[in-house]
C-alpha cells in the first residue's frame, strides 16, 4: 500500500511534491486549481516539467488530482453543466501534464428530480470527458456521503453510472472512508467490509478501485452527513485499521484529507502504517479462525 496526503500547491504545483516528500509519503492529492473558484489556473511549463522531474527524484509512486467542489454535471442549470465539463477538462489536462495517475471527482447531485434523470444528464459530459484519459490516467468517482440528491450514494449508483458509459476501461472509483460510513457502510466492521466489498466486486469489479481517502467521520454510522474528522480522533478512530487492512486494498494508495499543511508531518504517514499493519494482522487472525472452523 502506498501512503499520502492532499497537500497545497501553494508556489507552483510541483511544490506539491516537495511537501509530501518531506513528510514521507510516496502518493499525493493536490488541485491544479483553486477548488471554490471556476477559473482554471494556468501553469508555467516549467513548472510542469519540474513537478514530473520532483516526482522521479522523490519516487511518489502515485499522483492524484481533485476536481474543484462546485462541478455539478447533474445540475439544471445549463450554464453549471458548462461550466463544471470546462474544469474538469481543464483538471484532466493538468493532470496529464504532469503525469498524474487519477482525476478524481464528485458527479454533484440531482437537486431533487431523481438519479434515473440525472444518469442521462450526465453520459454525454462523462463520454467526452473518458476520451481525455490514457493508459496511465483514469477518471475516477467518487463515493458521496448521500446528503440530498447527491449522486454516488452507494455501489448500485456508481455501477449505474459506469454501465451507462458502456464498462469504460478507464473509468475507476475513489473510495472514502468517511464517505461510506456517512452513506450507512460500517467501515469499522470486518463483516460488513467484506460484504461491501463483494457487492463492489460483483457490480463493478475491484480492478476499478484505483484510490483511497482515508478520513475519520465526526458523524454516527448513515448519517448521510459528509463530516470529516481528523484520523484516530472521529468515530472510527482505531477502526480505521479494519478498512486499511483490507486484503482487497494491499495495492492501492491511501491518500489523508484532513490535515492542514501546516498540521502534517512524518507522524502523520506512521499512524497510517501503523493502522495498516494493525489492520492486516486483525484480517490474517481472521483468516485463520476461519481456516480452523
Amino acid at each position: 500500500m502506498l501512503f499520502g496526503a492532499h497537500v497545497s500547491a501553494a508556489g507552483g504545483i510541483s511544490k506539491a511534491i516537495d511537501r509530501i516528500e518531506e513528510i514521507g509519503g510516496n502518493a499525493v492529492q493536490v488541485f491544479t486549481q483553486s477548488p471554490q473558484m471556476w477559473k482554471p489556473t494556468k501553469h508555467d511549463p516549467e513548472e510542469l516539467a519540474r513537478f514530473r522531474k520532483r516526482r522521479r527524484q522523490a519516487r511518489v509512486r502515485h499522483v492524484a488530482c481533485h476536481a474543484l467542489y462546485l462541478v455539478n454535471l447533474a445540475s439544471r442549470d445549463r450554464t453549471i453543466r458548462s461550466k463544471s465539463f470546462a474544469a474538469l477538462s481543464a483538471t484532466m489536462e493538468t493532470a496529464r501534464e504532469i503525469g498524474a495517475d487519477t482525476v478524481v471527482f464528485h458527479v454533484g447531485s440531482h437537486v431533487g428530480r431523481g438519479f434515473a434523470a440525472a444518469v442521462k444528464t450526465v453520459v454525454r459530459p462523462l463520454r467526452e470527458l473518458l476520451t481525455l484519459t490514457t493508459e496511465d490516467l483514469w477518471l475516477c468517482l467518487e463515493n458521496a456521503a448521500g446528503a440530498g440528491g447527491t449522486i454516488g450514494r452507494s455501489i448500485d449508483e456508481l455501477a449505474v453510472i459506469a454501465d451507462a458509459l458502456d464498462g469504460h476501461e478507464r473509468l475507476g472509483v475513489c473510495l472514502d472512508s468517511c464517505h461510506w460510513w456517512a452513506s450507512g457502510v460500517d467501515v469499522t466492521s470486518p463483516t460488513a467490509l467484506d460484504e461491501a466489498l463483494g457487492d463492489l466486486d460483483v457490480r463493478l469489479g475491484l480492478d476499478r478501485l484505483r484510490l483511497l481517502h482515508v478520513n475519520d467521520a465526526q458523524t454516527p454510522l448513515g448519517s448521510n452527513r459528509d463530516r470529516h474528522e481528523v484520523v484516530a480522533d472521529g468515530l472510527l478512530g482505531d477502526g480505521l485499521a479494519v478498512f486499511l487492512g483490507h486484503p482487497a486494498f494491499r495495492n492501492l494508495p491511501a491518500v489523508l484529507e484532513t490535515w492542514p499543511d501546516a498540521g502534517l508531518g512524518t507522524a502523520d504517514m506512521d499512524l497510517l502504517r501503523a493502522l495498516r499493519r494493525r489492520g492486516q494482522g486483525r484480517w490474517k487472525r481472521q483468516a485463520s479462525a476461519r481456516a480452523r472452523a
